[in-house]
């Protein structure tokens, strides 16, 4: 809220400031005052009643059916009319009067997946980054799926299908909107940059539109057990090897045994959450980051996807933070370089329709 009030800042202060002007204008020519005390009051009253009426106005201008929270923030003095629809940036200065925009025959999709080692996290958590990729014009969208907790069976893979089987909704529910959509990127944090790598490398082929670009940070792409040393599975003890199958089995949904951590068999019965196994020369063109201090996504995985991602000749950019864990939090102008790229590959791969 702070950044929209600071964008606004531009447009209020030279309107404030014509407005004093011209009092001072009027005052000089008049040669007496022209502010009448009284009035002020007055004015700033029929000023507050007139604040709901404003941000109505402002709502009216989004697209029909979308959801648009009007309110109030007390402690920041403000009044709000928020929607995650998206909206050009020139219109915004006219959100309030100009009706709907059907300039555009067709939008791009942007749908990212939260973070929260695939136990915790919701879509709400990245409101701030729907609503940057909505500020460019994109249709923004994020999508929770089932949380793995001791009552249930949620795996990696059913949260996997349960995105995938998502997709054609979210498009439909856009279109019933006013925006037809005929392109996407998908992109997620962590356990969203997994489930992000699953739905472009393994789930695209079927997916109702094409997929264009895949961005994600720290999102762990494959599971063997010698990679994954910063969980002591690396140890190729019985101990060691029971617990990778009691952690990649429950990952994976399925049923393993301490004997199949080094086999053939295993390799197949965890393809389906391998991310970097799905990976080909069609596969789409990607951006990724990671730290090499990560004690979450074992840094030791990103080799078997870069090597992939190599190997098939895939438009990539990749970015490690050679002083950070599980993010890009002490690498302040490697993350700067990532968005900078997610940016460029936004607009050379799902440019905006003008």
């Amino acid at each position: 809220m702070k950044k929209m009030q600071a964008k606004a800042l531009p447009f209020m202060i030279p309107s404030v400031l014509i407005c004093f002007i011209c009092m001072f204008i009027k005052a000089f020519i008049a040669n007496e005052k022209v502010v009448k005390i009284g009035f002020i009051f007055v004015v700033v009253f029929i000023g507050f009643l007139l604040i709901i009426v404003h941000e109505l106005l402002h709502a009216i201008a989004f697209p029909k059916n979308a959801t648009v929270y009007i309110g109030l923030i007390p402690r920041s003095f403000t009044a709000v009319a928020l929607s995650s629809s998206a909206v050009k940036r020139n219109r915004f200065i006219f959100l309030s009067i100009l009706p709907k925009d059907n300039s555009k025959e067709n939008y791009g999709l942007v749908i990212y997946l939260h973070a929260g080692g695939f136990t915790s996290g919701d879509k709400i958590d990245d409101k701030n980054t729907l609503a940057w990729l909505c500020s460019k014009g994109y249709v923004a969208c994020g999508i929770n799926y089932t949380l793995r907790t001791d009552t249930n069976n949620s795996s990696i893979y059913t949260q996997s299908m349960e995105i995938k089987q998502a997709m054609p909704v979210v498009i439909e529910e856009a279109k019933k909107l006013g925006y037809n959509i005929n392109e996407i990127a998908i992109s997620g944090g962590s356990a969203g940059g997994t489930l992000a790598m699953l739905y472009a490398y393994r789930d695209s082929e079927t997916s109702p539109v094409p997929v264009k670009l895949m961005f994600e940070m720290v999102g762990p792409s494959s599971f063997y057990a010698e990679d994954w040393g910063v969980y002591g599975l690396d140890q190729d003890t019985d101990e060691s090897r029971k617990a990778a199958a009691g952690l990649f089995g429950i990952m994976a949904g399925i049923e393993l045994t301490p004997e199949m951590i080094k086999t053939k068999e295993y390799e197949e019965l965890m393809k389906p959450i391998s991310a970097f196994m799905w990976i080909n020369e069609n596969s789409v063109p990607s951006v990724i980051a990671y730290g090499t201090h990560d004690r979450v996504c074992p840094f030791n995985t990103v080799r078997h996807l870069m090597k992939a991602l190599q190997d098939n000749n895939v438009d990539y950019k990749y970015f490690e933070g050679k002083h950070s864990g599980h993010g890009m939090q002490n690498d302040d102008k490697v993350f700067e370089q990532y968005m900078k790229t997610v940016d460029e590959y936004l607009e050379k791969y799902m440019p905006v329709q003008k």
